[in-house]
């Protein structure tokens, strides 16, 4: 599971890199885990400022998110910091910002500027965790990319106002879920964004429309061997297939009002609709006006007669 930007060739190439990497020992090092929950990180000196940044991470908060998921958080995560100048980082693709080696270990660049989906050097590790909290779930058995994608980044980060408006331009086409698979295969990087994003969505309509936990009820159900399409239908009620026109239709709709608030037409209408009401308020103002000075006039002529 990478932090990246590209395809899966690409992916399954740098992931054999880091393995070979942590067969060799370069990044194994230290006694077998303990029933304790750790998280340590190590790293060069100059990579401090990182190190101190990812042990200061909100770890309970977490935990809380994964919970909502129906993930655990791993017993012992391993952080393994390299630097640009790192002999086993030259052989990595600079698109790589992170790697996710079930069951314990990550791997991160800091130096390498985190883009979309990801906003901060906390979120890639939060993404990472993700990964490995649901491969565990999964009993570490295949699923799908968009599916380990789109998990990974409703847990670290959710939506913002940022990523509903780009989803707008990502969803317009109304894209299969094969469409979305593909999208993580052709390198590009606006199709890898569009990826992220699409996958994102569906998870993340998912857990609005049923239990936030089903992401760890279908995975706990890949884990006793079933066919991820069958444990996502027993999950969800739905195939891949229905839940992913379901999702962008929900999303469509939303699209549609927000082009009917903004368009051009919907302005003017905005514009006469506030002048109609601005007409009408002043004519009532008028009226009372007016009302108000015949009384003063039928008051003053009582006055008159009472002298």
């Amino acid at each position: 599971m990478f932090a990246s930007r590209t395809n899966d060739a690409r992916s399954r190439a740098a992931t054999r890199q880091v393995t070979a990497c942590l067969l060799s020992g370069l990044l194994l090092a230290g006694s077998r885990p303990s029933e304790a929950q750790t998280l340590t990180v190590s790293g060069p000196p100059v990579l401090a400022w990182a190190e101190a940044r990812i042990e200061a991470i909100d770890r309970d908060s977490l935990v809380r998110a994964l919970a909502r998921a129906g993930l655990d958080m791993p017993l012992n995560i391993r952080v393994t910091l390299l630097a640009e100048g790192d002999p086993r980082a030259s052989g990595l693709p600079t698109w790589v910002l992170g790697v996710a080696l079930p069951p314990s270990d990550v791997v991160v660049l800091p130096q390498r500027a985190p883009t979309y989906p990801y906003n901060s050097l906390e979120s890639v590790i939060r993404h990472e965790v993700a990964h490995l909290a649901l491969a565990e779930r999964a009993g570490g058995r295949s699923l799908p990319r968009w599916f380990h994608e789109g998990v990974a980044v409703s847990i670290e980060a959710g939506w913002g106002l940022t990523d509903q408006a780009r989803l707008v331009g990502a969803i317009i086409s109304q894209p299969a879920i094969g469409d979305v698979r593909r999208l993580f295969r052709t390198g590009e990087e606006p199709d890898s964004a569009r990826a992220y994003l699409l996958a994102t969505a569906l998870v993340d309509d998912l857990r609005r429309r049923h239990d936030p936990s089903v992401i760890g009820a279908i995975a706990s159900d890949v884990a006793r061997g079933t066919s991820f399409d069958l444990a996502f239908t027993t999950g969800t009620g739905d195939t891949v297939a229905a839940a992913t026109a379901q999702a962008w239709g929900a999303y469509l709709r939303w699209t549609r009002w927000f082009f009917m608030l903004v368009s051009p037409s919907s302005v003017w209408t905005g514009i006469l609709a506030l002048s109609l009401l601005a007409f009408v308020a002043q004519r009532r103002r008028r009226i009372r006006r007016r009302r108000q000075w015949d009384d003063e006039d039928a008051e003053a002529t009582d006055r008159s007669y009472l002298m």
